[in-house]
């Protein structure tokens, strides 16, 4: 999908796509630094959109890793299935569900969530689903990555992740954006 088409599609879903241009690769990399990717046997991604992130995940996992992702947007939806790759498993389901689609994969948590979720869009009793989902799927130590374009987000990831939080900021993306990494306990 290229750009002009993900600008049509999220003028058409921003409740859902959170945003009108694709993350740029600055985004991507900063979200990304923290994973290990030489040991990881699966990563989970939320709201790939179009799959900017998507590939460069795929750019960086192992052969025998996967990498499963979920988009509830049908023409991004659509768009990542056109993805020749066979580590990468798209999931047309809400990211509250990330628990039950592991497990019919063979996998029983992971040590990675990689999160473009639009949160302040979505009502708060779904994100808060959401977000529990994303913990119990977590391994311990395991890691939620979350970008926003504001901090509203901020302390309810510091309280689900029991403070263990860091903030970071990625200037070279339009909009700029804040980088949350999360891990668990």
């Amino acid at each position: 999908m290229n750009k002009i088409n993900f600008l049509k599609e999220s003028l058409k879903s921003l409740k859902t796509s959170g945003t009108l241009f694709p993350s740029s690769r600055f985004l991507a990399s900063k979200l990304l630094k923290s994973i290990d990717f030489e040991t990881t046997k699966l990563v989970v991604e939320f709201g790939p959109g179009n799959g900017i992130i998507t590939k460069e995940i795929l750019a960086r996992l192992k052969p025998d890793a996967t990498l499963i992702t979920f988009e509830i947007n049908d023409s991004f939806y659509k768009a990542l299935l056109k993805i020749e790759d066979s580590r990468l498993i798209v999931s047309n389901q809400s990211a509250d569900k990330v628990l039950e689609v592991i497990k019919q994969h063979g996998f029983s948590s992971t040590d990675y969530i990689v999160s473009s979720l639009p949160l302040t869009n979505i009502p708060k009793p779904i994100s808060a689903v959401i977000l529990d989902s994303a913990y119990k799927s977590l391994n311990p130590k395991g890691y939620f990555f979350q970008y926003q374009y504001s901090l509203t987000y901020y302390s309810a990831l510091k309280e689900i992740f029991k403070g263990n939080v860091d903030l970071g900021f990625e200037p070279l993306n339009v909009p700029p954006a804040f980088v949350y990494t999360c891990q668990k306990d």
